[in-house]
């Protein structure tokens, strides 16, 4: 029976009826959510149905009536384009540029909820393909890792985002490339990038992947196919790019997708490696006041984690280089002559490049498909950590991604496990309204018991079936010797006591940031608990940063 329950399904009629159910469940949750509250994000989106419905192509990316201007690539927009058609048969006023400003009534409500729920059910087709060739059980805790995620119910069907639709585009590219098929890998790829060019973190991981895979058939067979694959690339971007040089928009398209001029954070508590960079930023400060320097601060500001053109520093000092060149300029720059320069977005670009390049080296040593899932999250990882403007629902680009690989190993999974509460428990200030509190609360409690109890239960029977297999003891103690860290000897899984610590830390910071916080210092530091959200569950990304890093590395 054992044997039988463990092989992989040979019938996708039956592993796609079950997803199936997955996805239903999942959708009568999103169901409850629809009256709850909705970000600015969502009149964003209803502004963009208006666009492309009432105006020409020609105009879609320099249309400025709401604050709220299209600045997604062109797939995106022919996407609200093809939404606006149902959206205009069941309430013109929903598509309308001027009566449809801050349109709340319960049609464009439900109606903006429900396409969200719909365009979900790409991510778990992509599921279904991804997990169709692992055996029942993995492939089912898997789809309850995913399904149940936090950060997709907070982000997507509260805060109103399509981020499950646009992972899953990804996890289909990626479940192509899994299969070998680099084509088909290659195309979603850059369909994906035409839907949301933030994905282009992992750029180079493909490039350097589908190369190096190109390559190895000989050099005559290998270049013929990467021509092949630029030729589909190139006809990708010109179905999405094309009508905009066409109409002579292409520059303002360029200039509404990468608006550099929103400075180098998103929301100063966004859980990077900014964060502590803002800590440092204020500590400096701090220091050459009392040292006696005159240190220009501007007036304190908070955004509460909101979108906008916000930066870290319109509460904190000026940034470190700018620091430097104060202290600096009266003693140095009228002897030498040296100028300071401020972080850049090149800057940060040669940051993430550096931080990736022990996934693009091994990629182009050995271009595994077994490995593209763990490189591609690892780029978004550094993408998030060190990148120009990163928002913080991106941490969802490599956290859902490694939901595929968690049960790989004990290690995996315990990483997973830490991984996925910190970076559920971030987005935490995306919802701050006191009705919503019970519902982040609630997803982030069941998400981790869900994920406890899966990852206990599936390698207790892994280690009793390897223990019972005949001809496996040997090769079983090295096993359990080298996971020992994340599974006890009885099988039960386990964190460890610094992963322990570390999550009674997020305790300790929701009770100071919800409670202890306003009664002891009322209205005054009103910046202080977003900040501790920040640099705590800076910690944590940064620690999967570093565990990422090292398994690379040791991978052969």
């Amino acid at each position: 029976m054992e044997e039988k329950l463990h092989k992989p399904h040979k019938n996708p009629g039956s592993t796609l009826k079950s997803m199936s159910w997955y996805a239903l469940v999942a959708a009568c949750i999103k169901l409850l959510l629809i009256p709850s509250y909705h970000s600015t994000d969502f009149e964003v989106h209803r502004n963009w149905l208006a666009i492309t419905h009432s105006l020409p192509l020609s105009q879609w990316y320099s249309e400025e009536t709401s604050p709220w201007t299209l600045d997604y690539p062109p797939f995106f927009a022919y996407f609200e384009r093809f939404i606006s058609i149902f959206a205009n048969l069941i309430d013109p006023t929903i598509v309308h540029l001027q009566k449809g400003l801050n349109y709340n009534a319960t049609t464009v409500i439900y109606f903006q909820r429900m396409t969200v729920i719909v365009s979900d059910l790409c991510l778990f087709f992509a599921l279904y393909r991804l997990t169709a060739k692992m055996d029942s059980r993995k492939r089912n805790l898997i789809w309850v890792l995913v399904a149940s995620s936090p950060g997709l119910f907070i982000v997507d069907h509260v805060h109103f985002q399509y981020n499950g639709f646009l992972l899953g585009i990804l996890l289909l590219s990626l479940s192509f490339l899994e299969e070998g098929r680099e084509f088909l890998g290659g195309l979603f790829f850059a369909v994906l990038l035409c839907f949301k060019h933030l994905f282009a973190v992992a750029a180079p991981v493909y490039f350097v992947y589908l190369f190096s895979r190109f390559c190895r058939g000989g050099f005559l067979r290998g270049f013929g196919r990467v021509l092949w694959m630029g030729v589909v690339v190139a006809l990708v971007f010109a179905a999405a790019f094309g009508p905009f040089v066409y109409y002579g928009q292409i520059k303002q398209v360029l200039h509404r997708m990468f608006p550099f001029g929103r400075g180098l954070c998103h929301a100063y508590w966004a859980p990077n490696f900014w964060a502590f960079y803002i800590i440092l930023d204020k500590g400096l400060a701090f220091l050459l006041w009392k040292l006696g320097f005159n240190i220009q601060t501007p007036a304190a500001s908070f955004t509460g984690g909101l979108v906008g053109g916000s930066s870290p520093f319109a509460i904190l000092p000026q940034i470190v280089p700018n620091l430097a060149k104060y202290l600096f300029i009266e003693l140095v720059d009228c002897h030498f002559g040296i100028s300071y320069a401020s972080i850049t977005p090149l800057t940060t670009f040669i940051m993430v490049l550096l931080a990736t390049s022990p996934a693009l080296i091994k990629a182009w040593r050995n271009p595994c498909p077994g490995m593209i899932i763990k490189w591609v999250a690892y780029a978004y990882t550094c993408g998030f950590l060190f990148g120009w403007h990163v928002h913080e629902k991106a941490s969802l680009h490599f956290v859902i991604p490694l939901a595929i690989v968690a049960l790989q190993s004990s290690e995996d999974a315990k990483h997973y496990f830490l991984l996925s509460i910190v970076s559920s428990y971030s987005l935490f200030p995306l919802l701050f309204e006191a009705q919503e509190y019970p519902i982040k609360v609630l997803f982030l409690l069941l998400h981790s018991i869900v994920m406890w109890l899966a990852f206990s239960a599936h390698f207790a029977e892994n280690r009793v079936i390897k223990a019972t297999a005949p001809g496996h003891k040997g090769s079983d103690k090295l096993e359990v010797k080298a996971s020992s860290r994340a599974v006890n000897k009885k099988g039960e899984f386990l964190i460890g006591w610094i992963g322990k610590i570390y999550l009674l830390g997020l305790l300790v910071v929701e009770i100071w940031g919800q409670f202890l916080h306003p009664y002891l210092l009322g209205t005054r530091f009103p910046f202080v608990p977003l900040l501790l959200i920040s640099v705590y569950c800076a910690l944590g990304i940064m620690y999967s940063w570093i565990w990422q890093l090292k398994w690379i590395i040791r991978s052969s």
